[in-house]
């Protein structure tokens, strides 16, 4: 029923399997994943859209999808919603945790020891171990998804910027010292996340809590201050 739907999709709406490859790219914000391969290989049965790529089918050729892909895709009549919308408002839309538009990063605890260089990691089990995020930022931003990984900030000394139980998301591949950059660093054995600043020739760890009497900044010099990555994101739940 899916292969027939998106195949009259398609040929109702005029397009090719390129074109259709490359609306659905500009829709889903991705430029991987959305080619005339897939395009065919979904409508042979070869492989199975997801629910966020059946609905972008839906909206870039004009016709709705039925009822009954919905409830099989675990989704509802409510999903397909064309009713109007106030200017500049987006519908919300399930992500399915399979989309090929989303890279999972791992959600560790770093493994340090005093003085070495390098890192190991365990699991973190908070939410499922991973953090999705979309593949059109990782690409806008230049990274690399296989040098990047997600902890949890712990304790108040990065107040108001980070809060104890945020997660951020570290580029382990980016370990050059910039004026004001937020890094997690190993500062005798223990990982921290300071913002780096500079002052009388000197790297130090700052933090943001203003209680600076409490959080006082501290020399980052040789190996008991090693960069371990320049935090690229966070994800908080503190409004």
């Amino acid at each position: 029923m899916i292969a027939t739907w998106i195949k009259q999709a398609r040929s109702e709406a005029g397009l090719s399997g390129e074109a259709l490859g490359a609306k659905l790219a500009l829709e889903l914000g991705t430029a991987r994943g959305h080619t005339k391969a897939n395009i065919s290989h979904w409508e042979t049965m070869k492989h199975s859209p997801s629910l966020q790529q059946l609905m972008a089918i839906a909206k870039v050729t004009g016709k709705p999808l039925p009822p009954a892909i919905l409830a099989n895709m675990g989704g509802s009549t409510q999903t397909a919603d064309t009713s109007p919308l106030f200017p500049g408002a987006m519908r919300v839309v399930p992500i399915d945790q399979d989309d090929d538009s989303l890279v999972q990063i791992p959600m560790v605890k770093l493994r340090l020891s005093a003085g070495i260089t390098g890192f190991q990691t365990a699991p973190e089990g908070r939410d499922g171990g991973t953090l999705g995020m979309r593949r059109s930022w990782i690409e806008r931003k230049q990274l690399h998804a296989e040098h990047l990984i997600a902890i949890l900030i712990k304790g108040e000394s990065m107040e108001p910027t980070l809060y104890d139980g945020d997660t951020v998301i570290l580029n382990t591949l980016d370990r050059k010292l910039v004026d004001g950059g937020v890094y997690a660093i190993n500062y005798e054995g223990e990982a921290v996340v300071k913002r780096l600043t500079r002052d009388a020739g000197q790297w130090w760890l700052s933090s943001d809590n203003p209680n600076q009497q409490r959080f006082h900044r501290k020399l980052c010099k040789g190996s008991d201050c090693i960069v371990i990555g320049r935090v690229v994101r966070r994800e908080s739940d503190h409004l």
